[in-house]
């Protein structure tokens, strides 16, 4: 079954209050002036502060609740889909739960992660129990502090990066409404599970063995080059993949929203895909690389935008980690 008749109920981002600019990377990374935002495109991105990823995700979530219409008493399933977590345990999502004072709730909550993919991921996997009625209302959360992991000796990949959340609110779409999820595809190749890593931190290398000779092995660690690469002779192959089984081309998408990784990697998409500039949502210049918070991130900002009205017909379409490509159709 690839239809499902789940619908996009409301959306909502958080962004610290910390604003970082180009200008401040350029003297933080000690290159010229001018040379972040050539290489990234990002002329300014938030850091995290004072907030936990658990706030910004509350905060976010409390936004698409609004837009909603609805309350968290509406909602019967919390699931946080960030790349990053807050801490190793528990769930981030439980985390989120407390921190929107929720804790007598009851209401399930749990992570998803598939590091830059997770929302997408997130989203294909509850959208079928939401479609199956295993549940009505389904919280989306992808919240992420990039920040606290970068490895500023690796000048390209941390210029890239910004902090934020957003959130997604999904439930079964009405008998007369055309929303729907009209078909998705993921694939990993394994064999680019190194290219973008942080070693640390898990049980292969415990934090209780951080030294200053390890300390890197902390940090994001990224081969950007690679990955374009790889990328750039899988995305063709798998689009075909996506869209061919549906009928569907690129024309036939108002608005494609991809994961923000780089602005090299939206010209690979542009040049490889054939789409048209006025088809994608590029927000890179003012967010960085938010991870996984970066496709509802676009997606809310194109439903704000008035970039897409209901019955559009909107692809998103990114890449993470592992390395692994994800891609879905869905009618707005």
């Amino acid at each position: 079954m690839q239809i499902r008749n789940v619908k996009i109920l409301g959306t909502g981002k958080y962004l610290p209050r910390r604003q970082v600019t180009s200008e401040e990377i350029d003297r933080m990374l000690g290159v010229p002036a001018g040379w972040t935002l050539n290489k990234s495109d990002v002329r300014v991105r938030h850091f995290a502060a004072e907030e936990t990823s658990s706030q910004m995700g509350a905060l976010a979530a409390e936004a698409a609740l609004r837009d909603a219409g609805l309350t968290f008493a509406d909602i019967d399933c919390l699931v946080c889909t960030s790349g990053t977590m807050e801490q190793p345990i528990p769930s981030t999502a439980a985390l989120i739960q407390e921190a929107m004072k929720q804790g007598e709730s009851g209401v399930p909550a749990f992570d998803v992660n598939c590091t830059c993919l997770s929302f997408l991921v997130g989203l294909d996997l509850l959208s079928y129990l939401v479609h199956a009625g295993r549940y009505r209302r389904v919280l989306l959360v992808s919240t992420e502090i990039a920040s606290a992991g970068l490895n500023w000796e690796q000048k390209e990949s941390a210029a890239l990066f910004g902090d934020g959340a957003a959130a997604v609110v999904i439930g079964r779409a009405g008998a007369g409404d055309s929303a729907k999820i009209i078909g998705s595809v993921i694939e990993t190749y394994s064999r680019g599970a190194h290219l973008s890593e942080i070693r640390g931190g898990g049980t292969r290398l415990h934090a209780s063995r951080h030294t200053e000779e390890t300390a890197a092995d902390y940090l994001f660690d990224m081969d950007g080059s690679a990955i374009y690469r790889m990328a750039s002779k899988l995305l063709p192959g798998f689009v075909s993949r996506l869209l061919n089984p549906l009928g569907m081309r690129i024309s036939d998408l108002r608005l494609v929203v991809p994961h923000q990784g780089s602005a090299m990697a939206m010209r690979l998409m542009r040049r490889k895909l054939g789409i048209a500039d006025e088809q994608l949502m590029y927000i890179t210049p003012e967010h960085g690389n938010t991870i996984a918070a970066s496709l509802p991130m676009g997606l809310h900002e194109a439903i704000r935008q008035g970039r897409i009205v209901r019955g559009d017909r909107v692809m998103l379409l990114g890449t993470s980690a592992g390395l692994s490509i994800g891609g879905m159709v869905l009618e707005y």
